[in-house]
């Protein structure tokens, strides 16, 4: 009995313990806020304010001595982040994570984006201040790596840490551009729809030039499964380490519609939720400069950011710039392929992809004049006639690196306009303001206009030389809007105005969040920053209000449940607001799920139907579609002999979408509330092993909001009915140019990328509470508020 006790004790004493060594190593790992150290490479002493969320604010002599020091800073929090971002683009997370990445990797290598890098930095002029300045951030990342703590995750896979380069910070832009474009995921959908079912099938998407000016040209030869393409880049974007960028919100109101007479400015771009998340604020004050601003993991000029002068953010364009091409192969010779002027050799292109714990995979990719063969970089689609892809991105002249820096240093809007015309893709709404007065939005991009007969929806004839003939335009005629009579800009991915009597094609999202935005900026001439916090929280579907009275009017009520009187009398009251506690959204989710199912599976099939899901033309198609009579969809094609109706198909629909709701929630409609549906959880990638979920995740939150409200948490439909959320605001940001040292934001979850940093966390609850916190200008309140770390010339 003694021995066995003795046991009992031995083992509790080595559980203390490891637990004391756990708590021991976690307090070493902590982010260094506060002391003394010595950086090479800096002229003078640098002071950096950690403030109470952890946002550093640097003070520096110089512009290159503070940016030393943001490179330091920013590793210190987000190392582990930087190593994903610059991995992701030249097609190396198969050495962190093995080979269930490497069809990640053949797709990412095969674009292009690390060969196009080569040339964008071959190209830079060395002596210019964006190239110094960026090399001062590289040496700072560098500094930290080779002299600060190695992340946990480094630990845990392994991982040796190799220098920072320049190449990875072009490299990071380049997946941040491919992430916003669209076309991949919808071109072969909607070409595989044309070809297997037929015109009259695209009526209701609008493709057909009934919504708009633009008419389908026909073209033989339907042999591609397209649908593969759409699938394997759906499947990987899904799948990645790192978020994609997907849409925004952003409004500037004009001193006329103020109460104080000055500009108020809101942006909250929308991105895939993940840990760490998305944006590193830091503060950076030298004799010359200013900036507050939203840095992406490994690079060194912010892409949202304002000062006392001016403020600017940005949502997605949505334009296309992405066109795949069907190529024709030389029958005699295939290492050729047709062109107008006849066939040309394929240039090929070879790259290694180390994997770990296995053997390298060589990767051989061909490229014809329109880019690369698609074919060759992703499975599924081998053995088919080639299809490849023409991205602007890697197409025309990029000069990212230089763009972002003249957006971070204008000194005016035209200053900020000649910034944002350098950006070739992606296609972004620039958003400004400033202290003067002025309000504007913008658009970047290269634009262009294709022939007539061509409509960029479907993937396009490669050896025809109509298809790929582009007229490049100004910049001058990328939309725009400067200091508008009606005193407000907005953003909401929607689509512009024609300009010169065209319409650019794109991927817009519906005018669901424009409307909400417009119709509350509109009546209000008083608006001030409470005001627009409040707005940004904003949840109400107008359109779904709509919808529902459209999929009501079909319903036979005599047939209806006790359950079902009571849903419909819910959702018949709803006012579209999407809180914790509103039952509408649940009951609502789940109907135009099941209607979308009956309407559109049985022709698509369940893989061609899901891909359908994933694209923005699902949103814009309901409104419409479910209101249409005569919709070719309702038939359902698997019965024989009967052709089913609009009514039968939406009643059939809620029928289905109740019963299914009292199996998920039980049988009273009273506890079929939105908060036990719609959550979210912020998720690291070492967070999806169950044992490190509780230390690397952050969440589970019960979230209010909905797809295409103001409040934008997205999900994707499923036949669950749960609704986890994927995406969503990555920041939220008020500045009022009548108080601009009191302007307010929030992070989803925490300004560290550390777990062992107490602001790993800290902003998670007031996120999803919908609060705010100040972004600091004011140099005494800051130091009143935070730990001071002094770097000192070595």
């Amino acid at each position: 009995m003694k021995n066995l006790k003795k046991f009992f004790l031995v083992i509790l004493l080595l559980i203390v313990i490891l637990a004391i060594a756990l708590v021991g190593y976690g307090f070493y790992l902590k982010p260094t806020y506060e002391g003394e150290q010595k950086l090479k490479n800096i002229k003078q002493e640098t002071t950096v304010y950690f403030d109470d969320f952890g946002v550093p604010h640097i003070y520096a002599n110089s512009q290159k001595d503070a940016m030393t020091a943001l490179g330091y800073v920013h590793a210190q929090d987000r190392l582990w982040q930087m190593e994903l971002m610059r991995r992701i683009a030249p097609g190396r997370l198969s050495e962190m994570f093995g080979s269930k990445l490497v069809k990640t990797d053949k797709f990412f290598a095969g674009l292009g984006i690390d060969e196009n890098s080569e040339k964008a930095i071959a190209r830079l002029d060395k002596k210019s201040e964006a190239y110094q300045l960026a090399m001062a951030y590289v040496d700072g990342v560098n500094q930290y790596m080779e002299e600060g703590k190695t992340p946990i995750e480094f630990q845990i896979l392994g991982l040796k840490k190799d220098k920072f380069t320049l190449k990875d910070v072009y490299n990071i832009f380049g997946y941040m551009s491919f992430s916003f474009a669209m076309a991949q995921k919808s071109d072969p959908l909607m070409t595989d729809i044309r070809g297997k079912l037929g015109v009259d099938y695209l009526k209701d998407f609008g493709l057909d030039g009934s919504l708009g000016t633009t008419q389908i040209k026909n073209f033989d030869g339907k042999a591609i499964e397209y649908t593969e393409i759409s699938k394997s880049v759906a499947s990987l974007l899904e799948n990645s380490q790192v978020p994609a960028f997907i849409g925004s919100n952003s409004w500037v109101i004009a001193p006329k519609k103020t109460k104080n007479g000055k500009v108020i400015f809101a942006n909250d771009p929308h991105i895939a939720f993940s840990q760490p998340c998305t944006w590193y604020e830091a503060h950076i004050v030298v004799p010359d400069y200013e900036i507050y601003g939203y840095f992406l993991a490994g690079t060194p000029f912010p892409l949202l950011g304002h000062n006392h002068d001016y403020a600017y953010g940005l949502t997605m364009f949505e334009n296309d710039d992405v066109d795949l091409f069907q190529e024709e192969e030389n029958p005699n010779n295939k290492n050729q392929y047709k062109t107008a002027t006849g066939f040309q050799d394929y240039t090929i292109r070879k790259k290694t992809i180390k994997v770990k714990d296995s053997s390298d995979v060589v990767l051989e990719v061909r490229e014809t004049q329109h880019g690369p063969v698609m074919n060759d970089i992703l499975d599924g689609i081998k053995g088919t006639k080639p299809v490849a892809m023409y991205w602007i991105y890697t197409q025309q002249k990029n000069e990212m690196l230089e763009a972002v820096y003249s957006i971070s240093h204008s000194k005016n809007l035209d200053d900020f306009r000649k910034g944002v015309s350098l950006i070739a893709a992606p296609g972004l709404n620039v958003m400004y303001g400033d202290a003067k007065g002025n309000i504007a939005w913008n658009t970047s991009g290269k634009l262009y206009k294709l022939d007539k007969s061509v409509n960029s929806n479907f993937i396009l004839n490669g050896a025809n030389g109509i298809d790929d003939k582009k007229e490049f335009l100004d910049f001058s005629k990328n939309p725009h809007a400067i200091n508008p009579s009606w005193n407000y800009v907005y953003s909401s991915n929607n689509q512009p105005e024609a300009v010169d009597g065209y319409l650019y094609p794109g991927y817009y999202l519906p005018q669901d969040r424009a409307k909400r935005i417009s119709g509350l900026l509109e009546p209000k001439n008083n608006w001030t920053k409470g005001d627009v916090e409040q707005m940004l929280n904003d949840n109400v579907s107008n359109a779904a209000t709509t919808i529902v009275a459209n999929l009501i009017s079909t319903i036979a009520v005599n047939s209806l449940s006790s359950n079902e009187k009571q849903a419909i009398e819910i959702i018949k009251k709803w006012s579209g607001s999407n809180n914790l506690k509103d039952l509408a959204p649940t009951i609502y989710n789940k109907w135009i799920y099941d209607y979308l199912k009956n309407t559109f599976q049985d022709e698509l099939g369940e893989t061609d139907f899901k891909m359908l899901l994933n694209t923005h033309v699902v949103k814009q198609i309901i409104e419409n579609q479910s209101k249409n009579e005569s919709s070719i969809w309702w038939d359902d094609v698997s019965t024989k002999d009967k052709k089913e109706s609009r009514n039968e198909i939406l009643n059939k629909s809620f029928h289905e979408a109740i019963t299914a709701l009292e199996n998920q929630l039980g049988k009273d409609v009273n506890s079929w509330t939105w908060n036990k549906v719609h959550t979210l959880e912020h998720q690291h990638p070492l967070g999806k092993v169950a044992v490190l979920r509780g230390i690397f995740n952050v969440g589970t939150f019960e979230v209010t909001g909905s797809n295409e409200v103001i409040s934008n948490l997205m999900f994707d439909f499923t036949d669950s009915g749960k609704y986890d959320v994927k995406a969503g605001p990555s920041t939220r940001r008020v500045i009022d140019f009548s108080d601009v040292e009191n302007s307010e934001s929030i992070l989803p979850t925490g300004q560290s990328g550390n777990p062992f940093s107490k602001h790993y966390n800290d902003q998670a609850e007031m996120y999803v509470a919908g609060k705010f916190r100040k972004m600091k200008l004011n140099k005494e309140e800051i130091i009143k508020t935070s730990t001071k770390l002094v770097f000192s010339p070595k």
